[in-house]
C-alpha cells in the first residue's frame, strides 16, 4: 500500500467530530487523538519544532536543503463536522471504478445526480458505507501534506524551500483558528489544503455574518386571546417571509449572495432564528444586512417596541480583498499546477475557509483542492489518483 493511502485510511479512522455547542478549543478531546497521531509520524520523517499545544494545534517546520529565504507553510484542519457521523468509519474501496452508480448497501450514490463521477472512471475511489461520513474533508488534506513531507524526506536531492504545517481543530464550526498563534508559524504566504478539484486553487470566499433573531410574545390563554395575545412563531414566520425570496441559498450560485435561515426554535412566547448571511461583495453583504434590520423594524413598528432584537455579527472577510495586493501565493500554486501537468482552475468559493481568517491575520492563505467529493455527509467520496495529482502540486509549490 502506498505512504499516502495508508495515511488517509489510518487518519479517517480516528473520531474527530467537532461540537458546535462547546466553548472550549478544540471543543472535543479526542481531536488530540489524531493530533498525537500526525505528531508521531512528524517525529518519524524527522521534522524540526514540533509543537502540540492546549488548543490540539499541531506544527512543525521541514527546513530547507539549500538555503532559501523563502518559507512556505500548509494547513488542513483535525475535525469533521457535528452535524453527522463520524465515528466508527468503515471505508470502502472501489479499485478501477467502472462509472457507474456506487452500491453502499443503504444507499447509492448515483451518476445521474452526482455526474462528478463519470470523470472518475478508472480511478481508485474511496466511499463510506453509507453511515458515516468518510472524513476526506479534511483528512485527505492532512494526508497529502504528510505524503509531501515523506517524499522530501526519500528524495534529499530534490531541493525545497522552508516549509512549515500545521493542523489545526474545529474548522468546522469556525472556532479553532481564532487561538492560531502566527508568531509560531513564520512563513511568506501558506495554503489551506481542504476540498475542492485537485487542480483547483481559490482565493474568493464569502464575506460572512452572522444573525440572530429573537422575538417575545405575550402567552395568554386561546380562550382570551383576542386583542391581547402576540404568537412569537407566527411573528417569526412574518418577518422570514418579509425576506426577499430570491436571497435564499437555494437558488444562488457562483458569487451570488444568501441570508440562509439555519434554525428557528420556540413557541407561543419566545422564539429564536439563526441565520448565516454571505456574499463576496462586501457592500452586497451590507444590503443583504440591511433587509434583515429593514425586516425587524416593520415588526416592531406593528406589533411595539423590542417585540423583535436582532443581533448581526461580523465573522470574516473575503481574503481577495488583501491577496490581491500581494499575489506571490497565487503565482506559485498556479504554476505549480500547470509543472504538474494540469489546468488550474480558480472558482468562489461558497463557504469560508481557515485561510480567510489567517488572511485576515496577515497570512495569505488561498485554498488548493484534495480530490475529496460531496463532504459533510455518507455520500462523501474520495479519488485517490486526485489525491496523488495534489501531493505531486504541493510538491511543486514547496520545490526550490
Amino acid at each position: 500500500m502506498n505512504y499516502l493511502l495508508e495515511q488517509f485510511l489510518k487518519y479517517i479512522k480516528i473520531n474527530t467530530m467537532s461540537n458546535e455547542d462547546s466553548n472550549t478549543t478544540p471543543s472535543t478531546n479526542y481531536q488530540f487523538d489524531l493530533a498525537n497521531e500526525i505528531k508521531l509520524d512528524l517525529e518519524k520523517l524527522g521534522l524540526k519544532d514540533i509543537k502540540l499545544n492546549e488548543y490540539a494545534i499541531l506544527t512543525a517546520k521541514l527546513e530547507s536543503n539549500c538555503n532559501s529565504n523563502l518559507t512556505i507553510g500548509f494547513l488542513a484542519h483535525l475535525d469533521t463536522i457535528p452535524g453527522f457521523s463520524g465515528k466508527n468509519v468503515s471505508p470502502q474501496i472501489i479499485n478501477n471504478y467502472d462509472g457507474k452508480d456506487i452500491d453502499l448497501g443503504n444507499i447509492k450514490i448515483k451518476v445521474n445526480e452526482f455526474t462528478f463521477l463519470k470523470k472518475l472512471k478508472g480511478h481508485t475511489i474511496i466511499t463510506t458505507d453509507g453511515t458515516t461520513v468518510l472524513g476526506a474533508d479534511d483528512k485527505a488534506g492532512i494526508s497529502e501534506i504528510m505524503a509531501m513531507l515523506h517524499y522530501f524526506k526519500n528524495n534529499p536531492q530534490i531541493k525545497h524551500h522552508n516549509i512549515y504545517v500545521a493542523f489545526t481543530p474545529d474548522e468546522e464550526i469556525g472556532s479553532g483558528i481564532l487561538k492560531f498563534n502566527l508568531a509560531d508559524f513564520k512563513c511568506d504566504y501558506a495554503y489551506t489544503v481542504d476540498g475542492g478539484m485537485y487542480n483547483e486553487i481559490s482565493y474568493n470566499n464569502f464575506n460572512a455574518s452572522s444573525c440572530k433573531v429573537k422575538i417575545f410574545g405575550k402567552d395568554i390563554h386561546p380562550g382570551d386571546a383576542k386583542g391581547h395575545m402576540l404568537n412569537a412563531s407566527l411573528i417569526a414566520m412574518e418577518f422570514q417571509n418579509l425576506l426577499p425570496t430570491f436571497n435564499n441559498p437555494m437558488y444562488t450560485e457562483g458569487f451570488e449572495g444568501f441570508i440562509h435561515l439555519c434554525s428557528i426554535t420556540g413557541d407561543v412566547s419566545n422564539c429564536t432564528l439563526d441565520y448565516i448571511i454571505r456574499d463576496h461583495n462586501l457592500k452586497k453583504l451590507k444590503k443583504l444586512e440591511d433587509m434583515l434590520n429593514l425586516a425587524a423594524t416593520f415588526i416592531n413598528k406593528k406589533y411595539g417596541d423590542n417585540t423583535i432584537v436582532i443581533a448581526i455579527k461580523r465573522e470574516y472577510y473575503n481574503m481577495y480583498e488583501y491577496i490581491k495586493k500581494d499575489k506571490r501565493s497565487i503565482n506559485k500554486a498556479t504554476k505549480a499546477i500547470k509543472d504538474a501537468g494540469f489546468i488550474p482552475v480558480s472558482l468562489p468559493i461558497r463557504g469560508g475557509t481557515d485561510g480567510a481568517k489567517l488572511t485576515e491575520m496577515g497570512l495569505n492563505t488561498p485554498n488548493l483542492g484534495t480530490g475529496g467529493y460531496n463532504p459533510h455527509g455518507p455520500y462523501e467520496l474520495a479519488s485517490l489518483n486526485e489525491m496523488e495529482n495534489v501531493v505531486k502540486i504541493l510538491i511543486n509549490i514547496a520545490k526550490k
